[in-house]
């Protein structure tokens, strides 16, 4: 029997199988053994204990399509990051390191503002032509009006999405519009898992329809980039392919040298100074890291 790991906590993972429900299973000793850790999104072979209590033990892994270490979740086929257009302003350092992350999976990322209904009309121009220009797609909600939520479910149809964002800029309430219509199976979990010892955060995967998963991840307030070259870096900004191969120097990193095309297009606002500046920021932390 096959099914997808939606949940994981305190050593249980509940798989979702499609028409026979959700069962709580347990992971065999096999994978401890070969230091691989089940994760929230993944395809798994399960045996069944006892259809009745529907229990079971995860048997196998199935081939991922990719990975992500934080949030740990598995097959994921696009990210919806959220922030606050206003109230908290927009940290476009943390957003920038969540896109560098995503870049580097190779996962498409969809950028949604939210409070459009309390921002300025010059706040949210500054937030859309920022990013715009990177050539992501750019969503602006309010939540509390409602408004793009269609949008959003649009755009989210047919996909596996892991959603994050920091506390504070209305994540939640967004998840609640996008499964409003659905009658969520993971009440089970509830009944489950409601013994009172567990409050820590977890990802958790959440059908907004029969095609459709989000998953929601813990709010996140650092991120660090360190398991990269800091050459590698440059090529996680989108915006500066097309100025690739038109510095004076072959390799350049567009930080101290001269005549450099990346650094001529910021200076002619092609490239937006706020992800030149956290760029910058970016190399000189993987440039410091010490090496073990």
């Amino acid at each position: 029997m096959q099914g997808k790991i939606i949940k994981g906590i305190a050593g249980f993972y509940y798989v979702s199988v499609a028409e026979s429900g959700l069962y709580e299973c347990k992971a065999r000793g096999v994978f401890r053994k070969e230091k691989m850790k089940p994760l929230v999104g993944d395809d798994v072979a399960l045996e069944v204990i006892d259809e009745e209590e529907k229990t079971g033990n995860i048997t196998a892994v199935l081939p991922r399509k990719n990975e992500l270490v934080r949030p740990a979740v598995a097959n994921v086929d696009q990210a919806l990051v959220v922030f606050a257009i206003t109230q908290p302003e927009p940290h476009f350092n943390l957003l920038d390191r969540f896109l560098v992350m995503m870049e580097r999976k190779e996962i498409p990322t969809v950028l949604g503002f939210n409070k459009e209904d309390i921002a300025t009309e010059e706040q949210t121009a500054e937030v859309a032509a920022t990013y715009r220009a990177c050539g992501y797609p750019i969503v602006l909600i309010s939540a509390k009006e409602k408004r793009n939520i269609e949008k959003v479910k649009q755009l989210l149809k047919g996909k596996t999405t892991v959603i994050a964002g920091p506390s504070g800029v209305g994540k939640s309430s967004l998840i609640n519009l996008l499964q409003s219509d659905v009658q969520m199976e993971t009440g089970d979990i509830s009944k489950k898992i409601a013994r009172g010892k567990h409050t820590t955060r977890h990802s958790e995967l959440i059908a907004i329809d029969g095609e459709s998963y989000i998953m929601d991840t813990p709010g996140f307030s650092s991120l660090y980039v360190s398991d990269m070259e800091k050459e590698e870096l440059k090529y996680c900004f989108r915006e500066f392919a097309p100025f690739e191969g038109n510095c004076r120097y072959q390799g350049c990193d567009h930080i101290h040298e001269p005549d450099c095309a990346v650094k001529r297009a910021v200076e002619r606002g092609e490239i937006h100074q706020i992800r030149y500046r956290d760029y910058t920021e970016l190399y000189g932390e993987l440039q410091g890291r010490k090496k073990y």
